[in-house]
């Protein structure tokens, strides 16, 4: 049994679908716990009527403090982080127990393949929005349509153990809202040994992109970036590319970067972005 922690905030019915993909597409029964941010459109209500663990605020806390406060709540021994947006495609637990079987460690970060009506890892399009979505052409086509084990993924959902997951203490709260906290966590990883970071094709979920996110990302990502930068010397794409090796075929656990010219050129470029944030200039 998985603990599938979900924050949402005022988005029910996208809500709906997800709980209903994870009930009628989940090999097994999973403890889902989660944090509920105002819940003034219904959600609260919808919810409290429900079998399902959560942990609730008046106010929207942030994804980061969301997902902490929920995953306090966990009983199991791996931790599985979505968005309330997502459809999980059939059978996508079995497909993620096996291969932590196969693993035969905890050691690792294993996270999913997004089909997005425009972008994601498949580009592959069964609706914008709720009410466009196409529940039979997705089912038709989701094992149609594919990309490739890959290296480095830093995108929802993933799964990684509890013991992990406490050791590195969650999500950093200083990311609120949200971007940026995902190559954070990776990077908080990294320093504790993990190499195993893979991104499973047949893992699939349909992700639909938020309007509103989209209106107010551009603030919301510089924010992010400089909040990684200051912390790790380092961007987020720098870290991408040299460590994670994101969206690369996955060929085994990763090695330390390759210190090449163009990675000490690059390196020194992340300092000067740095001191222009630190000095203001």
């Amino acid at each position: 049994m998985l603990s599938i922690i979900i924050p949402t905030f005022n988005n029910l019915e996208y809500l709906k679908l997800c709980l209903r993909s994870l009930e009628q597409n989940s090999f097994k029964k999973h403890e889902i716990i989660l944090h509920i941010n105002d819940g003034s459109d219904g959600t609260l209500d919808f919810i409290k009527n429900k079998d399902f663990k959560f942990t609730y605020s008046k106010e929207n806390l942030g994804l980061c403090t969301s997902i902490n406060s929920a995953a306090k709540l966990s009983n199991s021994k791996y931790i599985l982080y979505s968005h309330d947006d997502m459809y999980f495609c059939p059978l996508w637990d079995k497909i993620l127990l096996d291969e932590v079987n196969n693993l035969g460690h905890d050691n690792f970060y294993l996270s999913g393949t997004m089909i997005e009506p425009f972008t994601g890892h498949i580009t592959f399009n069964c609706g914008t929005d709720i009410k466009s979505f196409d529940e039979k052409k997705l089912l038709e086509n989701y094992q149609k349509v594919n990309f490739y084990d890959h290296q480095g993924s830093h995108f929802a959902p993933h799964l990684v153990s509890k013991k992990i997951w406490d050791l590195v203490g969650g999500f950093s709260e200083e990311f609120n809202p949200g971007i940026g906290s995902d190559p954070d966590f990776n990077m908080k990883l990294w320093n504790n040994g993990i190499r195993v970071f893979k991104g499973i094709n047949n893992f699939k979920v349909y992700h639909f992109s938020s309007l509103t996110t989209r209106k107010k990302l551009n603030l919301i990502q510089n924010k992010g970036d400089k909040t990684f930068l200051r912390k790790w010397g380092i961007t987020t794409k720098f870290f991408k590319k040299y460590y994670l090796k994101s969206r690369s075929k996955f060929e085994g656990p990763l090695g330390n970067p390759k210190k090449t010219l163009l990675y000490y050129f690059e390196l020194f470029l992340c300092k000067i972005k740095l001191l222009k944030i630190i000095f203001k200039f």
